[in-house]
């Protein structure tokens, strides 16, 4: 996708960005990611199991580049529709697209981890 780039993130290892400047409430990734079963995970490569999650009885998310590149943040300026990353706010070529991984309280594919997104509303923690 030629209105984004993966580079080095100053939240975590690799990060997207905008090449372009962003409208609020504008699309800005459609999620590709593949569907696999619990047998289908044993296909995945172990340094790329953090771009899974569990979606259900059988079922798990295995996101796909460029979309799994998007970090976390407390602040995000990205929000998800039907499996789309819209932007929260304008978003200024160059920055970093960032979302929020736990974005319901009952939202159980959410993995729980220390954050370090570095946003001046940072939790600390994402549970």
């Amino acid at each position: 996708m030629k209105d984004v780039i993966v580079k080095k993130s100053k939240i975590n290892g690799k990060g997207l960005f905008a090449m372009r400047n962003f409208k609020k409430g504008e699309l800005v990734l459609k999620w590709n990611p593949k569907i696999l079963t619990k047998s289908d995970l044993k296909t995945v490569y172990k340094d790329e199991e953090k771009y899974v999650w569990h979606a259900g009885r059988n079922l798990y998310v295995f996101m796909q580049p460029p979309e799994r590149f998007v970090n976390h943040s407390c602040d995000p300026n990205l929000t998800v529709r039907k499996n789309c990353e819209y932007a929260k706010r304008d978003i200024n070529k160059s920055e970093e697209l960032t979302s929020n991984y736990r974005r319901t309280p009952s939202d159980s594919a959410a993995k729980y981890f220390d954050c370090s997104c570095g946003s001046k509303n940072c939790k600390g923690r994402v549970n």
